[in-house]
């Protein structure tokens, strides 16, 4: 079965065939690095970050470019307010280079620590100003823009497919656009390619128009069109990206080329918590940062991957704990059959090679479906319990231990990342129940204020490699 993804272009799930046979180029918007990465974050390169992989497993060879938008994306997320970097620099009294620096580093950290892999390779705006005045230039040339006392606009009157992504009919777009209302606009649902830097801004570049700095959308549209051809494989993102930021892309592209732009369009749903839209006015804003200082990674790539990439998913303490008591389970059967490979019995056992043939199998049909990573979940738990029923009757011989090994290896630990490698000497010891009493006692030595020997217990464990966590929610536990 070939994989189909859904492609919000033609609201249909398609057969995903390459315009080049063997190559996948997919460019994936990156985050405008002003603040720390966040949960909304998280579920999104996560979400390329496994469709990535999963088309290298496949035997593609994937370029995948993601940018760093370090210009241009004011605080209304069109063409009015201020840019979001100068913005923080001068909340924070630093230049706007120094925002964006820190930030990149912590996001690139951040992706790490949840073992989201690099892309090919990161492309900045801020890198492309020349590009993006030619692309400007361009469109002014073939009549689908205009300049307004510095100003460049994109005409969308122009160009007649505007809308086909998002769905919006003109009439809509004029009440829905988030535009200031500007005089020298032809239409309020004109974007900004280019704006006019006002006297002391900071982050400019000379044009042929003046000083001033690129709209948030033509960054997009020259660096993937750059690295990947003016037609493409794939283009992801956040849905909340479909408009307008993703309608302008196609609309200034497809205007300036004559071609079609991304074939493929993939967006993932959002985060709340505790079922409210995520936000820091809101007081429940989770960065990365903070769910690393209670969660494993492999806990909140499970929990994350748990719902589908295109619907909503609900953050939760219970429902991430739950997702982490889940982990328990694959990480000590995968410790027991890791440990059989070496002291199992020789000889050959057909039913766990059937088993893994029909897990492999049917985990392809889950991927191939949309990327249905919850239904991939799903089964590598089904395959745990069988070979946990198995291991009840006697140890696997070796070989048999190591093609199951190499099944949970492959799928959920290289592919979808929720499989930690045991750590040295671990064998098939299960510390589940150990460290829930160790909790216990030490809520006991806290109880009876003996806190010194509660913190000999914690600080003794962590030398160990085991850290435990004191949260509002309670004691937690993770290797180090």
């Amino acid at each position: 079965m070939a994989i189909h993804l859904y492609n919000s272009l033609t609201r249909t799930k398609e057969e995903f065939r390459p315009l080049v046979e063997g190559q996948v180029g997919m460019y994936v918007c990156g985050p405008t690095v002003y603040g720390p990465p966040h949960l909304g974050h998280a579920k999104s390169y996560l979400t390329f970050d496994v469709l990535a992989k999963y088309l290298r497993q496949t035997g593609l060879k994937v370029r995948y470019v993601q940018n760093i938008t370090d210009v241009g994306h004011l605080t209304d997320d069109a063409d009015a307010g201020e840019d979001k970097i100068i913005k923080q620099a001068r909340l924070d009294q630093v230049h706007p280079w120094e925002v964006v620096d820190r930030y990149m580093r912590l996001y690139f950290d951040d992706m790490t620590a949840l073992r989201i892999a690099h892309p090919s390779f990161y492309v900045r705006a801020s890198q492309h100003i020349g590009e993006q005045i030619e692309a400007v230039v361009a469109l002014l040339k073939k009549g689908h823009a205009y300049e307004v006392d510095g100003n460049v606009y994109f005409d969308v009157g122009s160009f007649a497919g505007y809308g086909k992504l998002s769905g919006r009919v003109m009439d809509e777009q004029r009440e829905a656009v988030r535009v200031e209302a500007r005089s020298e606009k032809r239409h309020p649902r004109d974007f900004a390619l280019w704006k006019r830097a006002e006297p002391g801004h900071i982050l400019r570049w000379n044009s042929p128009w003046g000083p001033g700095y690129p709209g948030w959308h033509i960054e997009c549209s020259v660096m993937s069109t750059k690295y990947l051809g003016e037609t493409f494989d794939i283009h992801g993102g956040g849905l909340e990206n479909m408009f307008p930021h993703h309608e302008c892309e196609i609309a200034q592209s497809e205007a300036e080329t004559g071609k079609p732009f991304a074939r493929f369009w993939v967006h993932n749903n959002m985060v709340t918590v505790d079922g409210v839209k995520m936000g820091k006015s809101l007081g429940n804003f989770r960065t990365v940062r903070d769910l690393l200082q209670k969660h494993t990674p492999e806990a909140i790539r499970v929990f994350v991957l748990s719902t589908h990439y295109r619907s909503p998913t609900n953050y939760t303490e219970e429902a991430i704990g739950a997702a982490a008591t889940g982990l328990g389970r694959l990480t000590q059967c995968y410790a027991t059959l890791r440990d059989l490979e070496t002291r199992g019995a020789p000889g050959e056992e057909p039913a766990i090679a059937g088993l893994c043939a029909d897990t492999a199998r049917a985990l392809g049909e889950a991927m191939d479906n949309d990327l249905d990573t919850p239904g991939a979940i799903a089964q590598i738990y089904e395959f745990v319990t069988a070979v946990n029923r198995r291991l009840t009757t006697g140890p696997l011989p070796a070989a048999a231990a190591r093609e199951a090994a190499r099944l949970l290896h492959t799928w959920a630990g290289d592919l979808l990342g929720i499989l930690a490698e045991p750590a040295a000497g671990e064998g098939n010891v299960d510390l589940a129940p150990i460290m829930d009493l160790v909790i216990e006692l030490r809520k006991d030595l806290k109880a009876a204020k003996q806190f010194s020997l509660a913190d000999k217990i914690r600080d003794r464990l962590k030398t160990a490699g085991i850290v435990l966590e004191d949260t509002r929610d309670g004691t937690r536990w993770r290797k180090a």
